[in-house]
C-alpha cells in the first residue's frame, strides 16, 4: 500500500504537540527558578516552534551558511531555552541551571551560553539592528542563509527598531524576516494606552517592507508565511498573539509579565497542558 505523504496540516499538528511540550517545560523551569516574564514567553512559543522545527536550516556545515534566528525580546529567553530543549539542542542539566547564581543560563540572552544563541539581548530595540547586520553580511558574502528576528510589540516603540526598519530596505535585505509578537501587553499596560503603534502594517509598508498579518498561534499559517520565497524586500510578519497563551488563567493578563509560578499554579497549568494522548 502506498504511504500518504504528510500534509501541511499533519506537520502543523505535530508541531502543536511540540509547542505543548515546550510550554510544560517552560512552566516547570519558571516554577523551579522563581523567575518572571512567563506571559511574554508563552506568547511566542508557537512562533519559535515553527521556526526551529519547520523553517530554520541550522544544521549546515558552517555557521556562515546556516540560517540565523535572533530573539530581540530577550526577556523571553526562557521560551527559546525550552524550545531548544525540546528540540534536543539544549540538555536538561543545562536548562536546570537557568536563573541560578553561577548557573548555566541567564534570564536574558547571552550569546556565549549556547551555539544557537546568536545575539545577547535584553536591552530592548537592539536585536533587530543586529539581525540586519547579520543579514547584510550574508548578502555581501553571497550566502544562501536567511535571518529571522522576533520583536515584541512594546519593544517596537524603540527608535532603534524604526531606524533599522527604514534602513533595511535600502540595503535590499530580502533575506531578513521579522516576526512582530503583537500580544498587546507590555510592562505597564496596553500599547494603545501608552505609545500606540497601530496601524502597524501601514507603517512597515511605508518603510518599504513586504508585510503580512497572521494569527501567531496558527501553526500552519506560521509555516507557510515563514517559508515564503524572497520578494526583493525585507519581510515583516505581524503576528497577533495572546500573552500567556496556552494557560487560561495567564492569558491576556498584565500581571503575568511579573508574577511568579508557584507549585500550586504550576500544577494548575500542567492540568491544562496535559498530553491529550496519555492514559
Amino acid at each position: 500500500m502506498k504511504t500518504r505523504a504528510p500534509t501541511l496540516a499533519d506537520e502543523a499538528r505535530r508541531l502543536e504537540e511540540l509547542a505543548r511540550r515546550a510550554r510544560r517545560k517552560l512552566i516547570e523551569t519558571a516554577c523551579r527558578s522563581k523567575t518572571a516574564h512567563v506571559g511574554s514567553c508563552l506568547s511566542c512559543v508557537d512562533m519559535l516552534v515553527a521556526l526551529y522545527f519547520g523553517v530554520l536550516r541550522i544544521e549546515r556545515e558552517s555557521w556562515d551558511r546556516r540560517d540565523i534566528f535572533v530573539l530581540s525580546k530577550g526577556h523571553a529567553a526562557l521560551a527559546l531555552y525550552a524550545v531548544l530543549n525540546v528540540r534536543g539542542a539544549l540538555d536538561d542539566a543545562t536548562l536546570a541551571g537557568y536563573f541560578l547564581d553561577g548557573g548555566s543560563l541567564p534570564a536574558h540572552l547571552d550569546r556565549a551560553t549556547h551555539p544557537w544563541i546568536e545575539a545577547s539581548a535584553g536591552s530592548l530595540g537592539h536585536g533587530l539592528p543586529m539581525a540586519a547586520g547579520l543579514a547584510y553580511a550574508r548578502k555581501l558574502a553571497g550566502s544562501p542563509a536567511r535571518v529571522f528576528c522576533l520583536v515584541g510589540d512594546g519593544e517596537s516603540e524603540e527608535g532603534s527598531v524604526w531606524e533599522c526598519a527604514l534602513f533595511a530596505p535600502r540595503l535590499g535585505l530580502d533575506n531578513l524576516t521579522v516576526l512582530l509578537d503583537v500580544n498587546r501587553l507590555q510592562g505597564y499596560g496596553r500599547p494603545q494606552e501608552l505609545c500606540a503603534f497601530e496601524p502597524v502594517q501601514d507603517k512597515w509598508a511605508a518603510f518599504g517592507w513586504d508585510v503580512r498579518r497572521l494569527d501567531g498561534h496558527n501553526m500552519a499559517g506560521l509555516l507557510e508565511a515563514c517559508r515564503l520565497p524572497a520578494c526583493g524586500k525585507p519581510r515583516v510578519l505581524v503576528c497577533d498573539t495572546v500573552k500567556g497563551k496556552g494557560v487560561s488563567f495567564m492569558e491576556d493578563e498584565l500581571k503575568w509579565h511579573y508574577y511568579i509560578v508557584t507549585e500550586e499554579l504550576r500544577d494548575r497549568a500542567f492540568g491544562e497542558l496535559e498530553d491529550p494522548h496519555a492514559g
